[in-house]
C-alpha cells in the first residue's frame, strides 16, 4: 500500500449519487476528488473527501452487491464529523436539508455533539471538542450518568 492510501475508506451506497454528491458538498464542505457516470448517467464510483478522510460513493447495483437504503431506513452506523463549531455545522446540514436527530448538546466526555441524518439513511454525528477529559474522569461521570448522578 502506498504511503497516501488510508487504511480504510468507507463507501456509501446511494439512489442518486449526483444529487449526494451536491449534499455533501453543500452541508460538509465535501471536496469532489472524482466520478465515473455510467451510460445512463448513474454514478459507478466516486470519491470525496472531509477534511482528511477519503469517501466512496455509487449508486446500488447488484453484481456489486451494492443496495441503497430504502426511503425511511437508517443506516445501522453512524459517522462521527469532527468540524469547527457543531452548532454552526449543524445548523449548515440542517439548511442543505438534513433531517435534525439529535440538537446540539455538551457531552461528559469533552465534545459539544449533535446529530443529522441526511435523505439517504446515513446518520453523521457533528461534534467539536471543548473540555480535554482524562480518560479517568470520563469513566467516573459515565458511571456517575448510569447511576443517575448529577454534579
Amino acid at each position: 500500500m502506498a504511503e497516501f492510501e488510508p487504511t480504510l475508506v468507507v463507501s456509501l451506497t446511494v439512489d442518486n449519487g449526483s444529487e449526494a454528491l451536491d449534499f455533501y458538498a453543500k452541508a460538509f464542505d465535501a471536496v469532489e476528488l472524482y466520478r465515473i457516470t455510467a451510460p445512463d448517467g448513474s454514478i459507478g464510483q466516486a470519491e470525496f473527501v472531509l477534511g482528511n478522510s477519503h469517501v466512496y460513493l455509487s449508486e446500488g447495483d447488484p453484481a456489486w452487491h451494492a443496495k441503497a437504503l430504502g426511503d425511511g431506513e437508517k443506516a445501522p452506523c453512524m459517522f462521527a464529523l469532527w468540524v469547527e463549531n457543531c452548532d454552526d455545522a449543524f445548523q449548515k446540514a440542517l439548511e442543505a436539508g438534513a433531517e435534525p436527530l439529535m440538537e446540539p448538546q455538551d457531552q461528559f466526555w469533552g465534545m459539544r455533539t449533535g446529530m443529522v441524518k441526511d435523505k439517504y439513511g446515513y446518520r453523521w454525528n457533528l461534534r467539536h471538542t471543548f473540555e480535554e477529559v482524562p480518560l479517568e474522569e470520563i469513566i467516573k461521570r459515565a458511571k456517575a450518568l448510569m447511576n443517575g448522578e448529577t454534579e
